[in-house]
């Protein structure tokens, strides 16, 4: 049986298992909160690869940005089963594409590449996790759990290149995604009335997981404060980061890829 469903249903059953206590959560906290919102990215990239060329090692290593800073969507939201017990999702999704035209002619002796030709290529991230929290420290103003449960993770790269009669066509179409197992740990504070404070770090890495031949791992941590103007509508701001890294290896060789978010956070929280 693999890893990541066994621990996800476990995680679930034991939260399952409590529903029957749900009576017992901690009165004025809310049973279940959606936020939804967006996050100004900040990306930064590296392809590194290694091969072997007519019998000499052949290492590369290239930073590359795709342009300034953007928003995307971003949402999250906590179910609380019981006064310890939370079942946390999220999801988050970075799509980005670049166009780089050339303005001048270029020659390398019988080969010519016109003026206007371009090379267009198109990055795609995406992440949703659904992790089990357990309050090993729960008082009136500061909670601290731990968390496990599964995460998936989606990567997709498109290059295509119009460069005159000497290429024209789609050069890059890969696509990876896999499920694996994650791990975490959870900070919250109520500073006062109306005002919360969360901090929370999850890990995981491919080995655990179905990411085939991909090794690495994908690490993630975030910060908000959230002020309640009612009991049901609020609004939060705070600072998310992601990293991914991870290698492919191959017949000729490892290929791998590191990619960075990280920016601040804005949105709208609804509690019921």
């Amino acid at each position: 049986m693999r890893p990541v469903p066994t621990l996800l249903a476990l995680s679930l059953l034991a939260a399952g298992a409590s529903f029957a206590n749900a009576a017992h959560a901690a009165e004025g906290d809310p049973r279940f909160t959606l936020r939804v919102g967006a996050m100004n990215i900040e990306n930064d990239n590296t392809i590194r690869g290694n091969t072997t060329v007519a019998g000499q090692d052949v290492n590369v290593s290239e930073d590359f940005k795709m342009g300034g800073k953007e928003w995307e969507p971003r949402v999250d939201g906590v179910f609380r089963v019981s006064d310890r017990q939370r079942l946390i999702f999220d999801y988050f999704k970075w799509d980005k594409d670049r166009r780089e035209t050339l303005d001048d002619g270029i020659a390398f002796g019988q080969i010519n590449v016109p003026e206007g030709s371009f090379v267009k290529a198109e990055l795609k991230y995406q992440v949703a996790s659904l992790v089990y929290d357990y309050s090993v420290v729960d008082t009136e103003k500061f909670d601290m759990g731990l968390q496990l449960g599964a995460e998936w993770a989606k990567v997709s790269a498109k290059g295509f290149a119009d460069l005159g009669n000497v290429y024209n066509g789609r050069f890059l179409d890969e696509s990876e995604s896999g499920v694996a197992p994650v791990v975490g740990a959870r900070l919250t504070f109520n500073p006062a009335d109306r005002w919360l404070i969360n901090i929370q770090g999850q890990y995981l890495n491919t080995k655990w997981g179905s990411f085939d031949d991909y090794d690495g791992d994908l690490s993630r941590a975030n910060a908000i404060v959230e002020y309640r103007f009612t009991e049901t509508f609020g609004v939060f701001a705070g600072y998310d980061w992601f990293k991914l890294d991870v290698d492919q290896k191959g017949s000729d060789g490892v290929v791998g890829l590191k990619q960075e978010f990280k920016g601040p956070i804005a949105g709208i929280s609804l509690t019921f």
